[in-house]
């Protein structure tokens, strides 16, 4: 049996395994592949101590630092999709099952992440990376200058928005609905920049482009009349959809599919069990906060394997 299982192989992950080595917890750490959502991004420029990285080098930076760190400590098992988790029947300790094989351990780190709802309109796929993107904070210095568009209503999107004012000549927010679903304080501080305006009603139709993004059509939708909207950016913040269906069996979620933690140790509502990274309830999400939350995990769940 191993001391625990980590579950993902992203900044989380990746943080809790080298942590796990060091602190010579015996590991079984399982990931479909090293992807997260940054892989996709031209270049990362706030992944601290790092000026400026490309997505698919900064997966394989991470991968390197595992591996460099594993040892005989931390079983790496890559191309194993986590199927389900079940509590041991009579034994401090899970049975993890994946699409490939079955594990043991006594405690289990959560670190799967979420996957960004896409675009789904005519020119989506064809321009993505082309203009279309779904990281403000990893591709928006790249738009600087520029007039974008933010598709969205909830606080991602209005965040994304507030970014993007730094650089951007203009930000515009295409809203499907009436109302936003971010807090009207951050509604009214970002919509409050001479910059910014804000579409209600405004429903995406088909992006438009030769090499890269040149326009975005929207439907007004009690209308229906469409308007062809110029930009050089698309941010699309329409939601993300956690992996965590393998452990609602075990531990609590939140109505979006999140695992529910305690902010000060990550642990979950089962004993035993963290998580960490974008498929936790954490109120914000990024590399820096996901790999700082699962090194927050592994030193509580140190102290629960070593507690007397």
């Amino acid at each position: 049996m191993y001391d625990l299982a980590i579950i993902g192989g992203g900044p989380a992950g990746v943080a809790a395994g080298v942590y796990a080595s060091r602190k010579r917890l015996k590991t079984v750490f399982i990931t479909k592949d090293w992807d997260s959502q940054s892989t996709v991004s031209e270049g990362i420029e706030n992944w601290i101590g790092t000026i400026n990285i490309a997505g698919r080098d900064f997966a394989k930076a991470l991968e390197g630092h595992l591996r460099a760190y594993a040892g005989d400590i931390v079983d790496i098992k890559i191309g194993e999709l986590c199927a389900k988790l079940e509590r041991l029947d009579g034994q401090k300790g899970f049975l993890v099952k994946t699409d490939k094989a079955e594990y043991q351990a006594k405690t289990i780190l959560i670190a799967t992440g979420s996957k960004r709802r896409r675009l789904d309109v005519p020119g989506a796929d064809q321009f993505e990376h082309k203009g279309i993107t779904y990281c403000a904070s990893c591709d928006g210095p790249v738009f600087a200058g520029q007039d974008v568009v933010v598709i969205g209503g909830g606080n991602a999107a209005f965040e994304s928005a507030a970014q993007l004012l730094a650089y951007c000549k203009s930000v515009t927010l295409l809203n499907r609905s009436d109302e936003f679903r971010a807090d009207e304080v951050t509604v009214a501080k970002v919509l409050s920049n001479p910059k910014m305006r804000a579409l209600r009603g405004a429903i995406p139709a088909e992006v438009r482009g030769d090499k890269f993004v040149k326009s975005i059509v929207y439907k007004d939708k009690d209308s229906g009349e469409t308007t062809e909207l110029p930009v050089s950016g698309i941010f699309v913040e329409i939601g993300s959809v956690p992996a965590t269906d393998f452990a609602k069996n075990l531990i609590d979620l939140d109505a979006f599919g999140r695992v529910k933690v305690d902010s000060r140790t990550q642990e979950t509502s089962a004993a035993g069990i963290w998580a960490a990274g974008d498929c936790t309830d954490g109120l914000y999400h990024q590399n820096n906060i996901a790999a700082g939350d699962a090194v927050k995990a592994l030193e509580d769940i140190y102290v629960y394997l070593h507690a007397k």
